[in-house]
């Protein structure tokens, strides 16, 4: 151990054997404790949130959709590309296209997507949000499956008909008069998003070929092996696929954006928490040294330089910042595991649409936490720590 550490040590040590001292060094560890708990808490629920949405969004959409109004033949080649790219596990296509859909008392507009459900079960884990009926009903028959919202606001449910209408001019019958067709609703499903479950619907895609009166597919779901290479895979694509390539990132880019500013943006007013409790750190090392004055003199007159005064006192708020430090850090990590695994903050799922808080620790989050902790504090240190230095040891012998 260093002189200049000891010396750091004895002093802190001597603070908490009187009241005041006692009582200015626990406000300024706490004031540490409390704004790192406090920040790895909040990260730790914005991580929980994203990895929620991420899940969802997961649960409905393919990781690379390849957008093309392809018939049969253009199929089958794009088909056998993909089969060439090793990542790729499994290829679903679908159609789709914006109709109204019509019960007897409500009517409402939605995006319905046909889909050969023993191919999509590969690409996308729909089996998982499906909340009542069977996927396996749309096969072959004129079935439709509806987000929750979505049946809440035509107020159906399972075995109930519904009117399909087609709102464009190319599916318009000889009259003029819009297509319409008589579906029933086999299913709800529950997708955890309010936006899918409000405005999607399911058919089979021959059946969604035939209400759009066409031969062609609207595109292709791809799963890959590995999620984090959608992008990789993705850029492939664009090279050797005249068609529209795009990730499921990308698909919801404008959502992850403003989840990532969120968290910055609470990283950064938290942060304040931190350095408002650094102004204790201080005050309180400028009392140490007016209380030590007399003893910073004398190991002046010894011939202690100016550097090694400042790093006794760079030692003594390093050591109040690293003990709130770690207290903070280890609050911060018990309260968010009691939080995830007890789950007693409740939140009213329909504005939320989830019912308790989402919590997902990450080392990252964790280290970046500690590292600008210790570096507020290092900064808080160099005021009293410098003007320690410059205190004349002839005067404060004389007068301390």
């Amino acid at each position: 151990m260093s002189v200049e550490l000891f010396i750091a040590t004895k002093y802190l040590k001597g603070r908490v054997k009187n009241l005041f001292g006692l009582l200015t060094t626990v406000i300024a560890v706490a004031g540490v404790t409390l704004g790192v708990a406090a920040l790895i808490v909040t990260l730790a629920v914005m991580s929980g949130f994203h990895e929620d949405i991420r899940t969802k969004i997961l649960g409905l959409n393919p990781h690379i959709t390849i957008f093309g109004n392809l018939d049969e033949s253009e199929q089958d080649n794009v088909t056998k590309s993909l089969s060439s790219i090793k990542e790729i596990t499994s290829v679903a296509p679908f159609v789709y296209g914006q109709v109204i859909l019509k019960s007897k008392s409500y009517a409402t507009g939605v995006l319905l997507k046909g889909i050969d459900f023993t191919r999509e079960k590969n690409v996308v884990p729909i089996e998982k949000i499906l909340a009542r009926g069977r996927w396996e009903n749309l096969t072959g028959r004129k079935n439709i499956i509806l987000g929750k919202e979505l049946s809440r606001n035509l107020a159906v449910d399972i075995g109930d008909d519904i009117i399909m209408v087609s709102p464009g001019g190319e599916q318009f019958l000889p009259l003029g008069i819009p297509k319409m067709d008589k579906f029933t609703v086999t299913g709800i499903f529950d997708s955890g998003m309010y936006e899918y479950d409000e405005n999607l619907a399911y058919v089979d895609i021959d059946n969604g070929k035939r209400f759009f009166n066409t031969g062609r597919i609207s595109g292709l779901g791809v799963k890959l092996k590995n999620i984090d290479s959608a992008v990789k895979i993705s850029g492939a694509l664009k090279k050797i696929i005249l068609a529209r390539v795009i990730t499921w990132e990308e698909l919801n880019k404008n959502l992850f954006a403003a989840l990532k500013l969120e968290k910055t943006m609470m990283f950064l007013l938290l942060t304040l928490i931190i350095l408002v409790a650094c102004f204790n750190i201080i005050s309180n090392l400028v009392l140490l040294t007016a209380e030590k004055a007399k003893e910073i003199g004398i190991l002046t007159a010894l011939g202690m330089k100016a550097v090694n005064i400042r790093r006794i006192f760079l030692y003594e708020g390093l050591m109040i910042g690293w003990i709130g430090t770690m207290l903070g850090t280890v609050l911060g990590v018990v309260l968010s595991l009691v939080v995830k695994k007890y789950q007693f903050v409740r939140l009213p799922a329909d504005i939320y649409y989830i019912e308790t808080l989402p919590v997902k620790l990450s080392a990252g989050d964790i280290v970046a936490v500690v590292l600008v902790a210790m570096v507020i504090t290092l900064l808080a240190t160099i005021y009293p720590a410098h003007r320690a230095s410059k205190l004349n040891p002839v005067e404060v012998i004389r007068y301390g």
